[in-house]
């Protein structure tokens, strides 16, 4: 497993109360919601989706650095470490941007499978 199970619980509590898919992905576990996503664990931490108008309040946060996958930054997604995940009110600061930036955005629509 590429992630932490733990951590996996941990933000499934911090989004119960929320009609949220989960979905492998990355190599870790992302968190839908409408088929956005709002947030995903991977080994080491988090990423949230944050959106290019809120990054910098996002950066803002200490223990939150931009989001990075190989050598390409991420726009509009930060990464959080382990020490910020285990801060309810950073987390919660964080899951909150996140959670804004995903509700404001329309429901995705499912992609029609191609037929041979």
């Amino acid at each position: 497993m590429a992630w932490d199970e733990g951590l996996a619980q941990l933000m499934r509590d911090d989004l119960a109360a929320l009609p949220v898919t989960e979905k492998k992905m990355f190599g870790g576990l992302a968190f839908l919601l409408g088929g956005h996503m709002i947030c995903g664990i991977h080994r080491g931490g988090a990423m949230f989706r944050v959106g290019k108008d809120r990054y910098a309040e996002a950066l803002a946060i200490p223990g939150v650095t931009p989001m990075q996958m190989g050598d390409r930054e991420m726009n509009g997604m930060v990464d959080a470490g382990d020490d910020l995940m285990a801060d309810e009110a950073r987390r919660g600061r964080l899951m909150a941007i996140s959670l804004s930036v995903v509700q404001a955005l329309p429901p995705k629509l499912a992609k029609p499978r191609k037929t041979r």
